[in-house]
């Protein structure tokens, strides 16, 4: 089953309890694949990556929104957008944890070599294909920051 069957499956599951924010997240998620599918040259396709990809800029876009709302005190919009965070969630593959990260970037600096932050490039673009949707651009760089910083 597809990214967009499951969410149709689950559209018709939260009308039918009546649950407001998990509809209004999933059908978040199916403007976007509308949208993607409907992209220059995607063919009405879109490909597993774009899903992935698609979820994660998603999934960023709420969490700075959350993140905005919370610095000015807008607890109401602040409810809506954690609530759309946590149905994204349920469609992205589990994130792995502070340790997990590290020791899997550790092999990544060991594979290409890195000695310094001058390497931060090459670190990084091998890392970002190798943990696509299993942690956020903004964590893995400062880990790897972190760990050339050595």
């Amino acid at each position: 089953m597809n990214l967009e069957e499951q969410i149709m499956a689950q559209m018709k599951d939260a009308m039918k309890a009546k649950d407001e924010a998990g509809l209004r997240g999933l059908r978040a998620i199916k403007a976007e694949i509308i949208k993607a599918k409907t992209e220059p040259g995607a063919g009405g396709e879109i490909s597993a990556d774009k899903e992935l990809s698609m979820l994660q800029k998603m999934m960023k876009q709420r969490k700075d929104s959350l993140e905005i709302y919370q610095q000015q005190n807008r607890a109401d919009l602040a409810v809506k957008e954690e609530e759309e965070i946590a149905i994204i969630e349920k469609f992205l593959p589990k994130q792995l944890s502070a340790e997990e990260l590290k020791m899997e970037l550790q092999q990544i600096i060991a594979e290409t070599g890195a000695a310094s932050a001058a390497d931060l490039g090459k670190v990084m673009g091998m890392a970002t294909k190798r943990l696509a949707g299993k942690a956020d651009g903004k964590t893995i760089s400062a880990t790897v920051k972190e760990l050339l910083a050595k």
